[in-house]
Parts: C-alpha cells; sequence; structure tokens
C-alpha cells in the first residue's frame, strides 16, 4: 500500500474487502433457509441433465455450512491482526520488508564469524583463495550476473569484467570502491550523485560534425575504416569538445569514467553508426552502490571474485 500515494485506495480496498465478507455471510444466511421436514418429499429444480439426473433442492449439509463459517471467522481474525485492510497495519504491525530484514539479520550473525576471517585478508589475496572464491562466485550470480551475465562478459551498456579495460580503473581498491560506493559514487549524505553522462551533442555540433569527429575516434585505434578528409576535421572538433574528458591523445580519464577511444573496447559499439549515435545523443550508465544492501564484508569478497577472474585474452 505504500505505492499508492492517495489514502483514497487504502479506503477503496479496505471497502471492498469488508464488503466481500459480509457478502459472503449474507450468502450463507440464505442457504440455510432452505429446511426439510421429516418424510418431507425434496423438490427438483427444474434442471435435468442426461435424461435422468435432476437437481434437488436439499438444504446444505451442516458441516459444510460450519467449515465455511469458521474460514469467514478466520478471514476476520486474519485481518484484525495483520495487514490487509488498506494501509491497516494490523494489531501485529507485520510487514514483508521488516519479516526479511529481520531474517537477514538472523543470518548475519549466524554468518558473521565466517565473513571475519576472510575480512582482515586483502583483496589481492583473497582472489587467490579458492574458498572465497566460491562464496564470491555465489554472491556475483545472485546480485551481479542480472547484468554483467553470468560469466562476467557483460553485454552492450554493461562492461565485460573479463578483459583488461576499466573506466575507473582495475586495481583491487578501486573495484571495491566501486561496488561499495557506485559509480558515479555517493556523496556525504550517502545519496547516489547524478548519472554519469556523456553530453548530447546533436544539436551544438550538427550532422556533419558529428560525423567527422566519429570519423577521427574512429581513426585513432581503425585508421583504415575512417574517412581521412573527415577525421581531419574531425581532430579540431575533438581537441574542442570532447578531449577535456577523453584527453588529448583519446586514451580517456579513469578518474571520469571517459572510456579510452584508442583501443578495441566499446561498451555502446563500435561500429561507425553506434559511435555516430553515441556522440549525438550522449549516453548514460549507473553502477548502483552496494554497501548498504550486502556491506562491507560481502562486498570485500564480491571484489576479491572480480578482482581473481580470468582474463580473455
Amino acid at each position: 500500500m505504500s505505492d499508492f500515494v492517495h489514502g483514497f485506495w487504502s479506503l477503496y480496498i479496505s471497502i471492498i474487502t469488508i464488503a466481500g465478507f459480509i457478502g459472503l455471510f449474507i450468502l450463507l444466511l440464505s442457504q440455510n433457509k432452505v429446511k426439510k421436514a421429516a418424510g418431507e418429499q425434496v423438490k427438483t429444480m427444474g434442471h435435468v441433465w442426461d435424461g435422468n439426473l435432476e437437481e434437488y433442492n436439499n438444504p446444505l449439509p451442516r458441516w459444510w455450512m460450519g467449515l465455511f463459517l469458521l474460514t469467514l471467522v478466520f478471514g476476520v481474525v486474519y485481518l484484525v491482526l495483520y495487514p490487509g485492510l488498506g494501509s491497516y497495519k494490523g494489531v501485529y504491525g507485520w510487514s514483508s520488508s521488516k519479516a526479511y530484514e529481520d531474517e537477514v539479520k538472523v543470518a548475519d550473525q549466524q554468518t558473521a564469524p565466517l565473513f571475519a576471517k576472510y575480512r582482515a585478508m586483502p583483496v589481492e589475496q583473497l582472489a587467490k583463495d579458492p574458498a572465497a572464491q566460491q562464496m564470491g562466485q555465489r554472491l556475483f550470480l545472485t546480485y551481479c550476473a542480472q547484468c554483467h551475465g553470468s560469466d562476467a562478459r557483460g553485454a552492450k551498456g554493461f562492461p565485460n569484467l573479463r578483459d583488461n579495460d576499466w573506466l575507473w580503473g582495475g586495481e583491487a581498491k578501486t573495484i571495491e570502491e566501486t561496488i561499495l560506493h557506485g559509480r558515479p559514487p555517493m556523496d556525504q549524505d550517502g545519496k547516489q550523485e547524478a548519472v554519469m553522462r556523456m553530453p548530447a551533442w546533436g544539436q551544438s555540433l550538427g550532422d556533419e560534425k558529428i560525423k567527422d569527429v566519429a570519423n577521427y575516434v574512429v581513426s585513432l585505434s581503425r585508421p583504415t575504416e575512417a574517412d581521412a578528409s573527415r577525421a581531419a576535421r574531425g581532430k579540431d572538433v575533438y581537441n574542442q569538445n570532447c578531449a577535456a574528458c577523453h584527453a588529448a591523445n583519446g586514451k580517456g580519464t579513469q578518474a571520469m569514467g571517459a572510456p579510452n577511444l584508442t583501443d578495441n573496447t566499446w561498451l555502446y559499439g563500435y561500429k561507425m553508426e553506434d559511435i555516430v549515435l553515441s556522440i549525438t545523443n550522449g549516453r548514460g550508465g549507473l553502477m548502483p552502490a552496494q554497501e548498504k544492501l550486502l556491506g562491507k564484508d560481502k562486498v570485500h569478497l564480491l571484489a576479491a571474485y572480480v578482482y581473481g577472474l580470468p582474463k580473455d585474452q
């Protein structure tokens, strides 16, 4: 119910629920009025199937009525004790989120001694520990594989963690900071900063200049695939608008998360049309901070797993 910002919905659901209980109770009472005297011949309802299968107006069995009434009583008691009537929290104040948090606390207490063993070990050492790597792999498959893939090779827009190309740096400490605080990192108040964004240059540069700078970017890693005349014009456009982040030599700036444009690793695609699209519309991404969700001990193991992944040649 916390998703409904208007109190009307709480009242709406409560009314429907209560009306349903009342309606069922009235239905039961109406069916309980049919009585059968001793020796009385029960009349049929006029419905016949297969020639001789008739529906008789017999009263409902008492045991059946009793069970149905018990279910109604159980439902009323449940709605008093637990949430079910709109935003009413129930006498016990139970919630699924609180139950989950309590279960997590119990699990954390049980696993604390195990994590304490690894807490004091540096990431580089954990990356060589088979048991720690198995734990890190399970954490990765649970929390990271949705974006980076079960094999950690990523997808378009999601970095491959098995190569040597890192937007923010691939050192053990940097990887742990990335998982803990996200990218862009959290601010001093613990909130995620604005999504890292490559600006959209479509309106300010226009189609022709974008094609020029795209050819220049391609020429940095694949000179034979670029139009030489466009690349020559694009160099000036690049120096005026792109070098501040990607550096004059195109090798990027890890402190800003600006990628290296001189290699063959492309997060959003390496083809000319992909690069033109990136420059025209910009690119934005967010690596969520995991410290609050996982805690430092689990992140420590995750960082060791990522750091120890075999690299693709």
